[in-house]
């Protein structure tokens, strides 16, 4: 998935392989992509996936106006579609209610702009497939080189914002790739519609008893996933919406 104008983040050391990504261990783990207008990667993102052995893939597409949930329908995902685009926030909590309803043992959310490796899926899964966790998040700043550094601000921002107003310490809170078994996906309420949801459904399980687990992993950066993070207008959104969450709903 890699190219040569892409830059990857240094994953750290190696890691042990925690959990098989095919037969029967991965049949019950649902990968839930929300996407709007992805159609530049969204077939590659579910190739990736299957090719590491997920083959229950729900894709949310978020009113596009380009195909690309007809792409992802193309390659064998589940599409559920909003007929208006909803935003990150509305688009995760469709493809979480769906992927428990159809059976989900484990539920992962993986972004559909390319920016993460199949291969991090196994190591998100394993801590909860051995029950060592509820919540796991894959942490793209254990390894920094490849992370322009306007992202490393962002990040560092996001997560002193997440830890002042929540009250949970993370190294990377914007991440989008986590895992959860069913029954803690289906204690989250999610209430934001915007990029503040990632900050919102660490603090709504930390303070359920939920406590957040990271591991490393790497992080692909093109000018196409890079166009489709938050700038600095939209971190700035991000973060008074956050505030505004923190007043409204009653968070400790």
């Amino acid at each position: 998935m890699t190219s040569p104008d892409v830059h990857r983040a240094d994953p750290g050391p190696p890691r042990a392989a925690t959990g098989a990504a095919d037969g029967k261990s991965s049949d019950r783990v649902f990968v839930v992509v929300p996407a709007y207008n992805e159609a530049p990667t969204i077939r590659q993102v579910i190739r990736g996936l299957r090719q590491h052995g997920y083959r229950n893939i729900v894709v949310v597409d978020d009113g596009s106006e380009d195909d690309c949930g007809m792409q992802a329908r193309e390659e064998g995902a589940i599409v559920l579609r909003h007929v208006i685009n909803r935003g990150l926030g509305g688009a995760l909590g469709t493809g979480l209610r769906a992927a428990a309803m159809l059976g989900a043992a484990i539920i992962v959310t993986f972004d559909g702009d390319g920016q993460h490796d199949p291969e991090d899926v196994r190591a998100v899964v394993g801590p909860i497939a051995a029950g060592e966790a509820d919540l796991v998040i894959g942490s793209r700043t254990d390894g920094r080189r490849g992370m322009p550094w306007y992202r490393r601000i962002a990040n560092h921002i996001a997560n002193l914002v997440t830890r002042v107003i929540f009250g949970v310490r993370s190294s990377d809170s914007q991440s989008g790739l986590r895992a959860f078994p069913r029954a803690a996906a289906q204690r989250i309420r999610i209430s934001s519609n915007g990029m503040e949801v990632s900050s919102e459904i660490i603090a709504d399980l930390f303070h359920k008893g939920i406590p957040l687990r990271e591991i490393p992993i790497a992080s692909i950066y093109s000018p196409y996933s890079l166009s489709k993070g938050q700038g600095f207008l939209m971190g700035l959104q991000t973060l008074g919406k956050l505030f505004i969450l923190r007043v409204g709903g009653g968070r400790r």
